[in-house]
Parts: structure tokens; sequence; C-alpha cells
């Protein structure tokens, strides 16, 4: 029987610890998040971008990971050398995208937390919630503990 590794991986493994802290404290900093907390939203941000590259869905963040996703694009330089080396090419941020009213559709977002799980990186359920509803949820079962 052969033995297969289900290796979950993390946004914050993407880009250099320098890169990774000055994100946490700006989400820190501007948002009023707790390290802890800030740290999985810049975590969730870079899985996002990375999975942006070559998801088929339509990607929405979360609102949590929206702080985060907006702290990582505001590291100008940074964040386009990531988009060249991970998608080859800008990945631009739509804010028209974003519904005005209503708050995010619960289907984008968890259309999103799926892109991110079957890209393989672990996602933190508590940040991808849209009023109150858990997105990240994920009927499919591959092993993987989520």
């Amino acid at each position: 029987m052969t033995a297969v590794a289900n290796d979950i991986k993390a946004g914050r493994g993407l880009v250099d610890e320098a890169l990774f802290g000055s994100i946490t404290n700006f989400v820190m900093l501007h948002d009023g998040e707790t390290p802890e907390r800030a740290e999985r939203i810049a975590d969730q941000a870079i899985a996002f971008v990375a999975t942006s590259a070559t998801a088929t869905a339509s990607m929405m963040p979360s609102d949590d990971v929206d702080k985060g996703l907006h702290a990582f694009i505001l590291h100008t330089r940074e964040h386009h050398a990531f988009c060249d080396r991970v998608a080859g090419r800008f990945l631009h941020h739509t804010p028209a995208s974003a519904p005005v009213e209503g708050g995010r559709p619960l289907e984008r977002v968890t259309a999103s937390a799926r892109a991110m799980k079957a890209a393989g990186f672990q996602v933190f359920d508590g940040l991808w919630e849209v009023d109150g509803t858990n997105a990240a949820q994920c009927d499919s079962d591959d092993g993987r503990p989520y």
C-alpha cells in the first residue's frame, strides 16, 4: 500500500519573513487586529493572490481577508514581483466588482475558499465568513484535516 501525503501549504511560505511581517504589522496597525489574527489574515491574503493566478472560480475575499489583501497591495514593489512570480503577470485588484449594497455574496466567497483549498492552501474558517455564515466549509473529503 502506498501512503499519500497531503501537504497543506501556507500563504506565508510564499514570501520572505520581512514582507510577511510588514503585511501583518500593517493589518495590526490599520485594522486593529491582534498579532495572531493579523498573521492569519496576512497568510490568507497571500494564499488568495497565489490562488487567483490559476483559479477558474471568480475570486472574492471575505471582508477579513480583504484587509490583508489591501495591506499586501500597498507593498507595491513586492506585490508586483509576487504577481510576476506566481502568475507571470500583474493581478489587478478591482474594487468595483465588490457589491455596493448587501455585502459580499456568500457563493463567491465560498468559491474562493474552496479554490484555495483545492490549490492546497490551509484555509482558516474564522476568516471566511459572510454575515456570520462560514463560507469555508467544503463537502469534499479528500483526507485533509480542515
